[in-house]
């Protein structure tokens, strides 16, 4: 399996450059279940699109600072893409910036969080349940960090989970997946993260968000839902 990882973080900070970049972090979670499968990373960002998708078995959008009703320009193409995909019905999976952008290009809507910044462990509840995620549990952990989300699904799509009374992911028949979080990330790196936006989180959202690090992320489980999902999709 070859699998097309699309960055769209644009974080070219001293904190980023002391840490795995994205196409790591995801190439990471994928070898946690199938570590034979090879990856591709492009720089969405800098304007670096694929240029021929057939080569790939399936793609993933990841997440990002920046945000998908920013009018970057390197925004719109990625939405053309993002239909695109779905139109060949290439499996594609999108976390945080990538759950987003996936719901904008599909028709759906992004807004700003209501209840400020979500970041640290996150608990999920499970609300439709896809053939692929069998492994995870009905109520499962994710690390997660945004201050935005997916306020109306596209036409087609099926709420898969929510978080704090929000949506947190979604699927569209066999061929689409997202999550709002970022099951890509380390316990080393989310508490690094953590400790940098203390100023942006605040107070209590920090020591909400340092408390919730005491417990692990259910990433094995999904790292196994997300391989069977490119499984069942060819």
């Amino acid at each position: 399996m070859h699998l097309a990882i699309l960055v769209t973080n644009t974080d070219k900070s001293s904190f980023a450059a002391q840490h795995p970049l994205d196409g790591e972090k995801f190439t990471r979670l994928i070898h946690l279940a199938r570590p034979d499968w090879q990856t591709t990373a492009f720089q969405i960002h800098e304007g670096h699109l694929p240029r021929d998708l057939d080569t790939f078995d399936g793609a993933l959008i990841t997440g990002s600072p920046a945000s998908t009703r920013s009018g970057l320009p390197w925004i719109a193409p990625l939405l053309e893409l993002i239909q695109q995909i779905e139109t060949a019905r290439l499996p594609l999976f999108g976390a945080c910036f990538g759950h987003q952008a996936i719901a904008l290009a599909l028709g759906g809507g992004v807004e700003t969080n209501p209840n400020g910044w979500v970041h640290g462990l996150i608990p999920n509840q499970m609300r439709a349940r896809p053939a692929w995620a069998q492994q995870l549990p009905a109520d499962f952990n994710l690390y997660g960090s945004h201050s935005e989300y997916v306020a109306q699904l596209p036409a087609q799509a099926r709420e898969s989970a929510t978080s704090t009374g929000l949506n947190a992911g979604f699927y569209i028949g066999n061929h689409i997946w997202t999550s709002q979080h970022h099951p890509e990330m380390s316990p080393e790196f989310i508490t690094a993260l953590t400790r940098e936006m203390r100023e942006d989180l605040g107070p209590e959202r920090y020591a909400q968000a340092q408390d919730s690090l005491s417990q692990p992320a259910d990433q094995a489980a999904f790292a196994e839902s997300l391989a069977r999902f490119y499984e069942q999709a060819q």
